[in-house]
């Protein structure tokens, strides 16, 4: 198994911000803003109740588990009774559970790319074989329907898939979920996961979740969590909505892995989930101003070329023009500008998008716009 990319990186521009060095962090996709008040709120009352400190149920609590499943179907027209929701420590691992539960050695897994860089090495550690579907800039980073069911088998078992896409920020459309569906119903034994952790984050249009689509229910497992709506990282609540099967086979899992997320931040992640979405909608503008800010310093760096990102809070740049010299590949330019411009980022290989890198702008416009400005003069640098 390798170390996740996105990590890795983060870990080294620490190590050199230890060493007194000034770097700027694009790497994590982790919001900048404070968490929702009525969030804090919610772990200072639970504490206060202070009847919260035993070992939770492994598959979170009832009344957490109930908001959910009313959550899902408010938002996005899901219907998920209470025991088909499961709460788990990020939605890392609650798709690990569902990975774990559903595929072994002789499966194939089907993730378009690029894709999240944890989808690959999750699917590997299981034994089952990760098929890869490819797409390009001028795709908008999403491959066509044709080219996901074409590579479709009958050792076929798992679709993975996040809409809005990190690292991409492209966002499936509803009549490519539909076509994606109907791909995917063609094949009984295949299930989907979808990923809508960024389902807050579409700036223009709706998030559609696939599991709404005729026939989807019983096939799709709808993974969601606290992480970025509600800028809470650092809490580790992650939860899917799963036919019952698939809910009751993850729980044996992570029975055996951590059992229950923690008691407190089940807490923070119910009052979350019942909050109005309108209370983090103003997050959304936020992130599509800074979109606008960084596409604009893009265009001042020759040869780097972007699509137009719908979701999310990720560009994925073509870079490849800038290999010049010593710098092959996005991983020997992502360590050049770590060390000669100070900028954290992640090297797109690992996104299964070789040749870019992925910049998150989860962070202050002015820390953007100097980071945008090291990155030109470093690139020019180059020659």
């Amino acid at each position: 198994m390798t170390e996740s990319a996105t990590l890795l990186m983060a870990q080294r521009g620490r190590e050199l911000r230890a060493q007194g060095k000034d770097i700027i962090d694009l790497s994590l996709g982790e919001p900048d803003q404070d968490p929702p008040a009525f969030a804090i709120e919610a772990a200072r009352t639970a504490l206060d109740e202070n009847k919260w400190n035993k070992y939770p149920p492994v598959m979170g609590y009832a009344d957490v588990r109930a908001a959910i499943a009313h959550k899902f179907k408010r938002d996005n027209g899901l219907d998920y009774a209470p025991e088909q929701v499961m709460v788990s420590t990020g939605a890392k691992q609650a798709i690990m559970n569902v990975v774990i539960s559903l595929v072994g050695p002789g499966d194939e897994v089907l993730i378009p790319a690029p894709f999240w860089v944890s989808y690959e090495a999750q699917v590997r550690f299981t034994g089952a074989t990760p098929v890869l579907v490819s797409s390009t800039l001028e795709e908008d980073y999403k491959p066509p329907i044709e080219r996901i069911a074409a590579a479709i088998t009958p050792r076929t078992r798992l679709l993975i898939f996040s809409s809005p896409c990190n690292p991409s920020g492209s966002v499936l459309t509803q009549s490519e979920l539909e076509e994606l569906a109907a791909a995917v119903l063609k094949w009984p034994d295949l299930l989907v996961i979808s990923d809508e952790i960024y389902e807050h984050i579409v700036f223009d249009g709706q998030h559609g979740s696939i599991g709404t689509i005729p026939g989807m229910a019983a096939r799709t497992i709808t993974v969601n969590g606290l992480s970025k709506a509600f800028a809470l990282t650092g809490w580790r609540v992650g939860y899917i909505g799963a036919p019952l099967e698939v809910v009751q086979a993850a729980n044996k899992v992570q029975g055996q892995f951590t059992s229950g997320a923690n008691g407190i931040a089940q807490r923070v992640a119910k009052a979350c989930v019942e909050a109005d979405p309108s209370v983090i909608a103003g997050l959304r503008n936020v992130f599509k101003r800074r979109r606008d800010l960084v596409l604009k310093g893009l265009e001042k760096i020759p040869g780097w070329a972007c699509n137009i990102p719908q979701g999310a809070f990720y560009v994925l740049p073509d870079v490849s023009r800038s290999f010049k010299g010593a710098i092959t590949n996005s991983a020997e330019l992502s360590m050049y500008l770590l060390d000669h411009a100070g900028v954290s980022l992640v090297e797109g290989d690992s996104f299964g998008a070789p040749g870019t890198v992925r910049i998150s702008y989860a962070t202050s416009d002015a820390l953007l716009t100097e980071a945008l400005d090291r990155i030109a003069k470093a690139i020019a640098a180059l020659g």
